[in-house]
């Protein structure tokens, strides 16, 4: 990616974040982190990943925000300065959960020792 869309990308993180924070009234989507977003080189898709604090309950928020991400796209053309604003797919964030497994398997090894 370019410095550019790094730093949309950047941008769009926090906007999300204070959107999905203060803004949605929908009740499936709580306790949500965005973690990263990726953005195309010609602005027309971004992947948003995010966590989601109740892991039983990850398909339904998941849902939620791409039902809502209509909502989120239009509340972000108002605060960001950007010509087109991309697409939003929100998509769970697998690396923390990976982060968690490591740490496991770390911390099994060092118990046998």
């Amino acid at each position: 990616m370019s410095v550019k869309t790094d730093r949309i990308a950047s941008n769009f993180v926090k906007e999300i974040s204070y959107i999905l924070a203060n803004e949605i009234k929908d009740n499936d989507i709580h306790f949500v982190t965005v973690t990263d977003c990726k953005v195309t080189n010609d602005l027309s898709f971004a992947k948003v990943y995010v966590t989601v604090l109740e892991q039983e309950k990850k398909e339904e928020t998941i849902k939620a925000l791409n039902n809502a991400s209509g909502f989120i796209r239009k509340t972000l053309a108002d605060r960001v300065e950007v010509r087109h604003i991309p697409e939003l797919t929100f998509v769970y964030d697998e690396s923390i959960d990976y982060g968690k497994k490591i740490e496991n398997i770390i911390d099994q090894i060092h118990d046998e020792k």
